[in-house]
């Protein structure tokens, strides 16, 4: 079993503790189905006719606990350490906790480490250029709520050293609340996916069973003409808990 990131330096007030949702990403991502899928996608067939270094991306990474994992257990889970790795995040206290999280684990893991960038403050994939991503992974806000709260300012100056219970609450409230069927910000996501991966890219997202995952599936699986894509469950919770049981969805060409 991979060792999980450290994350006890994160402000769990305001940015996103790890949670069953999280460790279910952890456990897709390393278990030996997925890992023999992403080697056989990404590891260079020979040092003298290398593929180039995937970029791997997590949009949302709160604690950066699952970004950090990918980062420092590059060789297991992609079969190289030959990786470029990133995150983005509109919450700018996600951003600095990603960070610190993915260089603790880099740091622990040297000789299995890729090479990671940073988190970038910023909406869904906006910053990234089209066919960019080989590797996207979105634990979005998933749960079903009346409206979507606003997004919290951009810029460095956002990143206060105090904030109010009222601000904190809002930035927790960013990481959960997802709008109509709790699919309003994951839509989003979805409908840019065509865009934003490379050929060989391949999107790790993360549903609730009130989500619809079987009709989301189904409207992926169509997505520029039938057959073009793919959408398949790769990890549950397996917990019969209502729309709370999760499932882990893989999206490729």
């Amino acid at each position: 079993m991979l060792p999980t990131p450290d994350t006890s330096h994160v402000p769990y007030q305001r940015v996103y503790e790890p949670a069953e949702d999280s460790f279910l990403l952890l456990d897709t991502l390393s278990s030996s189905s997925e890992t023999a899928f992403l080697s056989s996608r990404f590891a260079s067939p020979s040092p003298f006719s290398p593929s180039p270094a995937p970029l791997i991306l997590e949009v949302g990474p709160g604690s950066g606990v699952v970004i950090a994992f990918l980062t420092a257990h590059a060789s297991t889970i992609f079969g190289s350490p030959h990786v470029l790795s990133t995150a983005i995040d509109v919450s700018p206290f996600a951003c600095a906790a990603t960070n610190l999280t993915v260089s603790k684990a880099v740091s622990e893991n040297t000789s299995t480490s890729g090479f990671w960038t940073s988190a970038t403050q910023g909406d869904l994939v906006s910053p990234f250029r089209p066919g960019s991503v080989d590797v996207l992974v979105f634990n979005p806000p998933y749960v079903p709520t009346p409206d979507l709260p606003a997004p919290p300012p951009t810029g460095l100056q956002a990143l206060k050293e105090k904030t109010t219970f009222e601000e904190d609450s809002h930035l927790l409230e960013l990481t959960y609340a997802g709008g109509r069927d709790g699919m309003e910000t994951t839509d989003r996501l979805i409908e840019a996916l065509p865009g934003v991966l490379s050929e060989r890219g391949v999107a790790y997202i993360l549903l609730c069973a009130q989500n619809k995952p079987e009709e989301v599936k189904g409207r992926i699986r169509v997505m520029g003409g039938e057959g073009k894509w793919k959408a398949e469950t790769v990890g549950t919770s397996g917990r019969q808990a209502g729309w709370e049981k999760l499932q882990i969805v893989r999206v490729w060409r």
